[in-house]
């Protein structure tokens, strides 16, 4: 009979053991996809860097969030809500850097957008490969940010240029040249006037091998520092070679050298590439004196240049005011890739994002988006030309952003201002 009890009890104790291991086990099991269930609900964290002050700095961060709004209204990525870390870098190399390491090392981004001038972008280059986070640069034009990549991969290939580089900006406006200056107006001369910035060096070179093959003879080139506040000698200088047109690089500037055009009432068309002249708030900031100015960028005036980017441009407008400038399609175009990515990968991890990255080919706000390979010359740079992405000249024309080249998708002719008739 003891030996019955005894054996009872030991079964007993063994039932109770394997009853509370089973509770402990769909304890643990339970905590741990409750676990999982709440990280998948987490935000997924993108930081983005732009001055706040300045037109194109607003630009991004206005695009950034735009475009991550329709993002999480349409479910997010992966059910899980995109959420924006915005850093103002006050358009210094240094502020940029630290919020860099900050965005990454602290707030646990996964990725870097933005960034407006090349000077912040080649300061802020290593620390994407120190800290091996993608990053996606969509104002700064620089060929070297896609030439670094290009020479040494295995270090940079965590950054992408998804905004046309410096080379393929001077190519647009040469096309323009071609087609409008030349062939519609039968101008014959030019003289370049660049602010004196990294990203304006490899438009300055190509402008020198374009421009005399679009028809047009360079008189000279004339560079200044953006610190520049008086336009009227460089004005003096160019008024004596009489140009027909003046061909610009500048963003840093915008509205000293414009203003000072439109009241010196300097006896050239003003053309060539101005970042700041895109947005619609150049308007204000020149008193209306940008009218007749002409200007390369991505999209302008809602032209089709793709059915989402006349969307975007509208509903852009409707909620802060002012239409985009340049890089506020670039900036849209980054964060749309970034969904594309990690749709692909199923994950946020630095490299597996930067294969998912290297596949995405999707039409968005500047064209068709993919970036060049390996082998290019411009690696991780957003691809050119027909069938991907190419810009627009627009004029501004009684207050409004008018679409004149390229010809498919013009919203009407080029007139002269009456200053600048030849």
């Amino acid at each position: 009979m003891i030996r019955k009890q005894r054996a009872f009890d030991r079964l007993r104790v063994l039932a109770l053991a394997s009853a509370a291991l089973a509770v402990a086990l769909v304890s643990m099991w339970s905590s741990g996809r409750m676990a999982a269930a709440q990280q998948s609900r987490q935000p997924i964290l993108i930081g983005v860097l732009a001055p706040f002050s300045h037109i194109d700095g607003q630009s991004i961060v206005n695009g950034a969030q735009l475009a991550a709004d329709e993002i999480n209204k349409s479910g997010g990525i992966d059910g899980r809500p995109v959420k924006l870390m915005l850093y103002d870098t006050h358009l210094s190399a240094a502020e940029a850097v630290r919020a860099m390491q900050r965005a990454v090392q602290q707030d646990h981004v996964v990725a870097m957008t933005g960034v407006f001038t090349s000077e912040v972008a080649l300061a802020v280059e290593p620390w994407a490969a120190r800290l091996k986070v993608p990053t996606l640069y969509t104002g700064a034009a620089t060929t070297v940010i896609t030439e670094m990549v290009h020479k040494d991969y295995p270090t940079y290939k965590y950054v992408f240029h998804p905004f046309t580089n410096s080379h393929f900006l001077a190519e647009e406006v040469c096309g323009f040249a071609k087609d409008v200056l030349v062939g519609q107006l039968h101008y014959k001369t030019a003289v370049e006037m660049s602010e004196d910035a990294d990203w304006t060096k490899p438009v300055d070179a190509s402008y020198k091998q374009c421009l005399a093959t679009s028809g047009l003879k360079v008189l000279d080139y004339v560079r200044f520092s953006p610190n520049t506040n008086d336009f009227t000698p460089i004005y003096q200088k160019i008024e004596g070679l009489h140009p027909d047109v003046i061909l610009t690089a500048i963003a840093h500037v915008g509205v000293a050298p414009t203003v000072q055009w439109k009241q010196q009432r300097v006896p050239a068309l003003l053309a060539g590439i101005s970042g700041q002249a895109g947005s619609t708030a150049f308007w204000k900031a020149t008193n209306g004196a940008c009218e007749g100015v002409v200007t390369q960028t991505t999209d302008a005036g809602g032209a089709a240049v793709t059915p989402l980017a006349a969307t975007f441009s509208k509903a852009y407008s409707a909620r802060f005011g002012v239409d985009p400038a340049y890089n506020a399609f670039s900036e849209g175009d980054a964060i749309l890739a970034l969904k594309h990515a990690i749709d692909a990968a199923k994950s946020t991890d630095g490299d597996a994002l930067v294969l998912a990255l290297e596949k995405v080919d999707f039409v968005g706000l500047q064209g068709r988006i993919a970036f060049y390979g390996r082998d290019d010359q411009y690696t991780h740079g957003l691809r050119y030309g027909p069938g991907y992405v190419t810009g627009v000249n627009f004029q501004w024309q009684n207050g409004k952003q008018v679409v004149i080249w390229p010809e498919k998708i013009a919203q009407g002719k080029i007139q002269l201002p009456a200053f600048a008739e030849k």
